[in-house]
């Protein structure tokens, strides 16, 4: 699935972004694996998906343009499973400085990282601290927000989950449903365990994180339904986040 548009800057000349940046225009730097495992119903590009079709809503209701998004980065609970791939932290954090310093020198008037990942928020703040930038820069976390954690309790059901599980799996089903292969969706072992830390392995059923089919939850509940829920009350974060930020409040 591709994203396209007017404020999509790949999409653009150099001489319409440098307009549309003089004119007030904030930048969104979207952060989303393109070879990251999701199971065995979602493709490998989830979080990508999901990075872009948040940056496009955002970009409906403020004045931002959006850069490519990183589809590389600090991954590494997942590389056990075919084809996903993980840089090294500090590798990830200097790639995320370079970009945010680049866009910054064209004076947006704010730089918003849009991260589908946990792993890569740390990283990320990190990169924003350190990074020499002419205007100021934001860190958005997708699921970290106070209306997605309430409707996330309202309507998952599984005991426990963290990807490509009931929230993620009912998520695509709402915004990309035709990448969405819920016949073979299976839940994860031991799912009545609090998670651990680690690395999630196909292989080693006596690890806690074991999961044959890569994800670490239960998605065979998931619909569309709660999908559409659960990304609406992402977007109500998001969009308080930036108001809050575009207004001069620093975010957490």
């Amino acid at each position: 699935m591709k994203f396209h548009g007017q404020n999509f800057v790949s999409h653009m000349t150099w001489n319409d972004v440098g307009s549309r940046l003089s004119g007030g225009a904030a930048a969104i730097v979207p952060v989303g694996a393109g070879a990251k495992q999701h199971g065995l119903h979602l493709p490998m590009n989830t979080d990508q998906i999901q990075a872009e079709w948040f940056a496009t809503k955002l970009a409906k209701e403020f004045d931002v343009l959006i850069w490519p998004t990183i589809t590389y980065g600090f991954y590494p609970a997942f590389t056990a499973y075919a084809g996903s791939v993980s840089l090294a932290e500090a590798t990830f954090e200097s790639i995320v400085q370079d970009i945010v310093a680049g866009v910054s020198a064209y004076q947006p008037h704010a730089i918003f990282v849009l991260n589908t990942g946990i792993s890569t928020i740390e990283p990320v703040d990190r990169a924003l601290a350190s990074a020499q930038l002419s205007c100021r820069a934001h860190q958005l976390k997708i699921y970290s927000g106070p209306h997605y954690r309430d409707a996330h309790e309202k309507v998952c059901r599984q005991p426990h989950g963290s990807h490509a599980d009931e929230a993620e799996t009912s998520i695509m089903l709402a915004i990309a449903h035709e990448v969405v292969d819920i016949r073979s969706a299976q839940a994860s072992p031991g799912l009545d365990l609090a998670p651990q830390p680690g690395a999630l392995t196909p292989l080693n059923a006596n690890d806690p994180n074991y999961s044959p089919s890569g994800s670490f939850g239960d998605p065979t509940l998931a619909s569309a339904e709660k999908g559409q829920l659960l990304a609406q009350a992402i977007l109500h974060d998001l969009s308080a986040a930036m108001s809050r930020a575009l207004a001069g409040e620093k975010l957490s």
